[in-house]
């Protein structure tokens, strides 16, 4: 009886170990990202893969300073909100001036409905459900 309550205890443990690696630090697909964003804004596909490529880009930097900060969100913000910044000025380079007003919005309402920021503005955040 024993054997059988430890191997079922080990089997509950290596199922939830399993679980939490499995969705530990999951970035969102930057192509269905700017997939998303082209439906807010109405993108053409030819910035649609630009902004995919700028998500793609801003997701890997977050990835090494996450990685070179050991994950610790006090040591990586300074770095983050640069990013961020830069991540911003380069879409709305690929946007019009209409497009660029309704992303500012869209930006400005996921910062506000998010305790993390991000959304929009980065291409390691999941976006705010639409409106």
């Amino acid at each position: 009886m024993k054997k059988l309550f430890l191997m079922y205890f080990l089997l509950i443990g290596t199922v939830a170990a399993g679980y939490s690696l499995s969705n530990a630090q999951q970035l969102p697909d930057p192509v269905k990202k700017a997939k998303g964003l082209q439906k807010e804004l109405k993108l053409t596909d030819a910035q649609t893969d630009k902004i995919a490529t700028i998500y793609q880009e801003s997701s890997q930097k977050f990835e090494k300073i996450r990685v070179a900060k050991h994950g610790n969100s006090d040591k990586m913000l300074p770095e983050i909100s640069t990013l961020r910044v830069a991540t911003v000025k380069k879409i709305k380079g690929v946007l019009t001036p209409v497009q660029a007003l309704k992303y500012d919005k869209l930006v400005s309402a996921s910062d506000k409905n998010s305790s993390s920021s991000g959304g929009w503005s980065d291409g390691w955040s999941s976006v705010p459900a639409a409106n």
